[in-house]
């Protein structure tokens, strides 16, 4: 069966662009140029990822996104933003996008990261055992994350990162790796993404992030999980 994407941009030349290239692949398209309506339908219909604007009538994209992670509704987002500003980019993967692109972007890369995002989210080979690291439990088998036994909420990207150090565990690993290897990105992507995420884990798992003892900044490098 073809991947459903779902378009949300209320400019007819960006959805025509887009539409045609992921179409051109095999992908089925569907486009909403009004927030709400575009909202409603990936609440209620099944697709498999979609591209948002960030500028749109009657709900914006960071709404959207926002409304639907907190629906429970986990369908990989890639956002579209006319701004460059580093805040709308870091905000707009707080509010659970997968990933970004500013216009004017090129269809290429879009129908790139499209695939990317999609073979990113297929099923990770499962390992056999839990693994320990100080205050922490990981169960690679359920994707499950526990601190001090108490369960923690991850997204799969950032299970993936988590496991991705800890199995290199006391080992820097620079940024650009992070990106290939588990953003499975081929070209040259923002770096930012992975400080983001990072961000994230060390809110999620450190008993003081802003004393971070458990995933340390390489000066210069990237990070690595000591333990």
């Amino acid at each position: 069966m073809d991947r459903r994407i779902l378009i949300v941009d209320d400019e007819d030349s960006i959805t025509t662009l887009i539409e045609y290239n992921l179409e051109q692949e095999g992908y089925e398209t569907v486009v909403y140029q009004d927030g709400k309506q575009a909202y409603e339908a990936a609440k209620n219909d099944h697709f498999d990822l979609i591209v948002l604007d960030l500028m749109l009538p009657s709900m914006n994209g960071m709404e959207i996104c926002q409304k639907l992670r907190q629906d429970d509704i986990h369908t990989p987002i890639i956002m579209l933003t006319a701004k460059r500003q580093e805040q709308d980019m870091i905000t707009g993967l707080e509010y659970g996008a997968d990933d970004y692109m500013t216009k004017p972007f090129s269809p290429k890369e879009l129908v790139t990261r499209v695939k990317v995002v999609l073979r990113r989210m297929q099923p990770a080979k499962k390992l056999d055992k839990q693994i320990r690291l100080a205050h922490i439990r990981i169960d690679p088998e359920t994707y499950e994350v526990f601190k001090e036994d108490e369960p923690v909420e991850f997204t799969k990207r950032e299970f993936d990162l988590l496991v991705y150090l800890v199995n290199r565990k006391n080992k820097p690993v620079p940024r650009a790796k992070l990106l290939k290897d588990v953003w499975d990105f081929d070209f040259v992507g923002d770096t930012r993404i992975v400080d983001v995420h990072i961000s994230h884990l060390r809110e999620k798992l450190e008993l003081d992030p802003k004393k971070p003892t458990l995933i340390k900044t390489v000066r210069g490098i990237g990070y690595k999980i000591e333990g």
